[in-house]
């Protein structure tokens, strides 16, 4: 009786440790690869989730014990994972080609991909991506990280189908049309989606003037920059995003040159913060995407991707050297606003951006959190600028699974 007691807790037990390692998709030896490029178990990574879902206001339920969120989870080390494409692709910006650069773990950059905890991201196939959107416009809307993923998406593309076509539709910065398959992929730039210019005092009496205002930017909080105005009449898809510019005093001085709000023609008094501009600017502009697209036009807002700046911000040497990626108690003394440090402004964007998509048809596509990891994987000095890049992402490399996340998505909403 006792012996059989002993075998049937036995069974049981390796019963739900086999379960684990199924449900997370973790094969052992992929376990022990993490172990031995220096990771640490489970435990340190939910920390982390729960101090990144605590500042942002996300519900706190761990998705260990709820469903998949493709959003959460770890990079596991998988040198056997084909590579959407390579450093031959055109339409890499030079500064991003890391392994042309010989960033010196370029080639390290690769062999990682997320893994959430109780599902797979499934990699973009891009036979069926480009004949699941015959005859369809995907439009990215925002600052150059939103190119970052324009320029992945578009290489991954090309290597189906190599007959395009490059244009400028309606404003756009850059487009491409795969001609087999009549489908446009384009890119329009926007840095604070709002129309924006400079602004100087004109009149002793005008009311910014009579407040001691003299030069700053002129923000309309309601007009969209011309460059995508007519995009959501255009495109079947957008793809929106704003955020590093809000937070920018080496472009907006709040002293030499503040952001100055405007509604309707005249100015906001009392002038407003960014935080304040930010809130209204989304508010009109999401609304204006969601009054101006047909309904059967799917719309995203992205989350704000992270910096990793050591010592000092952009314009004040700041380096991002780190061959590997960081530990969950590193991305903890990164971001935590407490810190002041220079990378803040990815917890400070997302509690505005996840609130404005409330109540809106908007889905937010949620990738700071697997990006936070990722200090490794930036053009850093091998961009060739005066200043290091720890914004942009090294291509190939992580924006290629940000839309990983976007074609499941999409499919998810055209079922």
């Amino acid at each position: 009786m006792v012996i059989c007691l002993c075998f049937w807790l036995a069974c049981f037990l390796l019963g739900r440790f086999s379960f684990f390692v199924f449900a997370f998709h973790w094969p052992v030896s992929k376990l022990a690869g993490d172990a031995a490029q220096g990771h640490v178990s489970g435990n340190g990574y939910l920390h982390w989730e729960e101090e990144f879902r605590s500042a942002e206001g996300v519900a706190l339920n761990s998705t260990w014990d709820s469903g998949c969120d493709i959003a959460f989870g770890r990079w596991v080390y998988d040198r056997q994972r084909k590579q959407p494409y390579n450093e031959k692709c055109r339409d890499i910006f030079k500064g991003w080609n890391c392994i042309r650069n010989q960033r010196p773990n370029a080639e390290d950059i690769t062999a990682w991909r997320w893994q959430p905890w109780k599902c797979d991201l499934p990699q973009l196939n891009g036979s069926l991506f480009l004949e699941r959107f015959q005859h369809k416009s995907i439009g990215f809307v925002g600052d150059s990280l939103n190119r970052n993923m324009f320029v992945s998406l578009v290489c991954t593309l090309k290597q189906v189908s190599t007959e395009v076509k490059k244009w400028r539709p309606v404003g756009a910065d850059k487009a491409v049309t795969f001609l087999k398959y009549n489908m446009t992929l384009a890119y329009h730039r926007t840095n604070l989606l709002a129309h924006y210019g400079r602004w100087e005092a004109k009149a002793e009496d005008g009311k910014l003037e009579s407040l001691g205002y003299k030069e700053g930017f002129r923000i309309d909080v309601d007009i969209p920059q011309s460059t995508w105005a007519h995009a959501p009449r255009f495109h079947d898809v957008l793809i929106l995003n704003t955020g590093h510019w809000w937070w920018a005093p080496g472009k907006f001085d709040p002293l030499k040159s503040p952001m100055l709000f405007f509604k309707a023609g005249e100015p906001i008094l009392p002038p407003w913060s960014p935080e304040e501009g930010l809130d209204s600017v989304l508010e009109h502009m999401l609304y204006f995407v969601d009054t101006e697209m047909p309904r059967s036009g799917l719309k995203f807002l992205r989350t704000q991707s992270p910096r990793h700046f050591e010592d000092g911000h952009w314009n004040q040497n700041g380096t991002c050297h780190r061959t590997k990626l960081l530990l969950p108690s590193e991305v903890d003394s990164f971001f935590a606003p407490r810190n002041k440090g220079p990378n803040i402004e990815m917890h400070l964007v997302n509690q505005h951006l996840r609130q404005a998509v409330r109540g809106t048809r908007f889905q937010l596509l949620d990738i700071s959190y697997m990006s936070s990891f990722r200090a490794d994987a930036h053009p850093s000095k091998s961009a060739g600028k005066v200043h290091e890049d720890c914004m942009h992402w090294c291509l190939p490399g992580v924006s290629d699974f940000w839309n990983d996340i976007l074609a499941l998505e999409l499919l998810k909403q055209l079922q």
